[in-house]
């Protein structure tokens, strides 16, 4: 892994040269071993807390992880196209517009004990402001290349703040145009509920049942580039003990194991359609 800039990695993308960098502010990852017709991103997937922001922070850092998706990047590492945040969304959250992005409280609690002031608001902002031109560049060639494209929008959930049963993969359609792909996202959630998991935990899905997809990269995304699907795909966090602090590794591995042998196929059967 190389540390690039968002110059040199844009420019990578540009002359669709492989690569795997880290940004040089070290607020992403991007890997490319090839330029396939479908991406996968874990924006929030990122635990850094950068560290003039520490003390005045009235979170945990069990607090940030709870309401992180820890482990998204890891369980679609192996595809060829894969961009993650590295900061915690508590710094920044890259799925929120940037008038949004810097939270004033987190889930019902106040976030800092002093206002932020402008000057440590726009370091913060200008990382979000990178992420979304490297997105851009990296869409764009993707779509021009094949015609269309489709993004695997990796998040994860508390499931046990809900107070009924919950899936444990839920899609988020609502701002997807439902006209043209509404088959693929019925086709997406049956595919994921074939994802075989230990502790004969059954692999529930559904779509809009917890989550709409109303996040900012697939916004972004969707009303920028005519021809990308973007599939917020979110798994209950029954991959670790949301109140323990422990990650369930046997877990992680087969849910990244089931999405390397079923994430692929769906990407195809999406591409051979629409170039037929």
């Amino acid at each position: 892994m190389h540390k690039l800039s968002i110059k040199e990695i844009i420019s990578k993308i540009n002359a669709e040269e492989p690569f795997n960098a880290v940004s040089e502010d070290y607020s992403f990852t991007l890997k490319i071993d090839s330029y396939a017709y479908y991406i996968c991103g874990a924006v929030h997937d990122g635990h850094q807390f950068r560290k003039e922001l520490w003390d005045n922070c009235l979170h945990t850092d069990y607090d940030r992880w709870y309401e992180e998706d820890p482990a998204t990047k890891y369980i679609v590492q192996n595809h060829p196209i894969v961009i993650a945040g590295c900061d915690s969304r508590f710094e920044y959250d890259l799925n929120r517009a940037p008038e949004a992005a810097i939270y004033e409280d987190a889930w019902g609690k106040e976030l800092w004990k002093k206002s932020l002031k402008s000057d440590v608001k726009d370091r913060s902002l200008k990382k979000h402001h990178n992420f979304y031109q490297v997105v851009h560049a990296l869409v764009s060639k993707i779509e021009s290349k094949y015609g269309v494209a489709i993004v695997y929008d990796i998040h994860s959930y508390n499931w046990r703040r809900w107070d009924r049963e919950v899936p444990v993969i839920n899609l988020g359609t609502k701002n997807i145009d439902s006209t043209r792909y509404a088959s693929f996202a019925d086709s997406w959630c049956a595919t994921l509920s074939g994802i075989k998991l230990p502790h004969n935990i059954q692999t529930t899905s559904g779509i809009n049942d917890t989550f709409q997809g109303n996040g900012y990269f697939l916004k972004y995304i969707t009303q920028n580039f005519k021809n990308t699907l973007v599939l917020a795909t979110e798994f209950s966090k029954i991959y670790c003990h949301e109140l323990q602090y422990i990650m369930y590794p046997e877990v992680v591995h087969a849910i990244q194991q089931g999405l390397d042998n079923k994430l692929p196929l769906h990407a195809k059967t999406f591409y051979n359609q629409f170039i037929s």
